[in-house]
């Protein structure tokens, strides 16, 4: 559930009641401020927050002093009767589908976007982490030890960049998309840095069972790839937790991206070869299921010129991907084809 405070000058037209029509509301309180202004509390399911958000904005947009504040919701007594209340809703819709209301369970666009916006940024906290996960992921790989290669992934600050480029290809936002790309072009080179500068100092061995995995690159890597990217965005469009969605897409992006600057600085550049082979596969499918799952989930742009300006870029991201996908498939299998004529 999430909590909305809705602040609307006296001034404003509208008929509240109306904007609320045929949405799930489980509770609503009035208060009027000392500063001529209504406000709204609403208590709400969370996949009625961003329908709710662009009917109050679209009404009250214009008017100065408007704002809504969304915030999540622990725990409500006495408990809310969602049945009850979804079943009120439909009666007075005839059967019919309610306009504006959302069935995928998922967060608002704001509440997406918001917590996109706070993981992006390169700051020494973002690079701390690259640091500590890249070094963990070493230790984890040298030692064949798979625990501590997912502790690796569950400290990569990985999640925000690769999720955020998905999201501003979905809604058009290209500022977005520049701050993701350079954010993970920034963590990728402190990784790639780090791992250098341990295969420098230390022996890499390439046929440890860890290392070798990750530079054989096979169609069920492609498959892993693709079910992360899908099962990391679908869950952080429900809102879970950041770090067991930072595992789905860290699994197929750091242990790879270790494994290859260990195996360049160590000199076995055929083996590194294939780990580089593994992690663009890896970038290209996590961020071509990242935007279909965000199509799939009904994250769009509130008002239609913007819709436009999306499908546009998402028309041209998603035939990018799938060019580079297919591209990387037919590599793959005429370097298994070769491996099989020689052997």
């Amino acid at each position: 559930m999430r909590f909305l405070q809705i602040f609307i000058p006296e001034n404003a037209d509208g008929n509240f009641d109306d904007l609320l029509e045929g949405q799930k509301v489980l509770g609503t309180w009035r208060d009027d401020t000392s500063d001529q202004r209504i406000v709204l509390h609403l208590l709400v399911p969370a996949e009625a927050t961003e329908p709710i958000m662009d009917r109050f904005e679209e009404a009250f947009g214009k008017y100065e002093g408007f704002c809504i504040v969304v915030l999540p919701v622990e725990a409500v007594l006495p408990r809310p009767d969602v049945t009850k209340e979804t079943e009120q809703n439909t009666d007075a819709d005839d059967g019919s589908d309610q306009e504006g209301t959302s069935d995928s369970g998922r967060v608002s666009r704001e509440e997406l976007y918001s917590e996109i916006t706070e993981t992006l940024g390169i700051d020494r906290v973002f690079l701390a982490m690259t640091i500590l996960s890249s070094v963990v992921a070493a230790v984890g790989l040298l030692r064949d030890d798979v625990a501590v290669i997912i502790g690796a992934m569950v400290i990569a600050p990985l999640l925000g960049p690769n999720v955020a480029m998905s999201l501003a290809t979905t809604l058009g936002d290209l500022a977005l998309l520049r701050r993701a790309l350079l954010t993970n072009v920034v963590g990728v080179t402190v990784t790639l840095l780090v791992a250098l500068g341990i295969g420098i100092m230390l022996e890499v061995d390439p046929t440890i069972p860890a290392i070798q995995s990750r530079t054989e690159v096979n169609l069920g890597d492609l498959t892993l790839a693709l079910a992360a990217g899908a099962a990391g965005t679908f869950a952080f469009t429900r809102g879970m937790s950041s770090a067991v969605i930072g595992v789905m897409v860290a699994v197929a992006l750091m242990p790879p991206l270790v494994t290859f600057g260990m195996l360049f600085a160590e000199g076995a550049y055929r083996s590194a070869a294939g780990a580089m082979m593994l992690v663009m596969a890896n970038v290209v499918s996590v961020n071509l299921t990242g935007v279909a799952t965000f199509i799939a989930q009904g994250v769009r742009p509130r008002s239609w010129w913007e819709e436009e300006q999306a499908r546009r870029s998402t028309r041209i991201a998603i035939a990018i991907w799938v060019t580079l996908l297919i591209a990387l498939i037919a590599i793959l299998l005429v370097y298994q084809n070769n491996e099989t004529l020689i052997n």
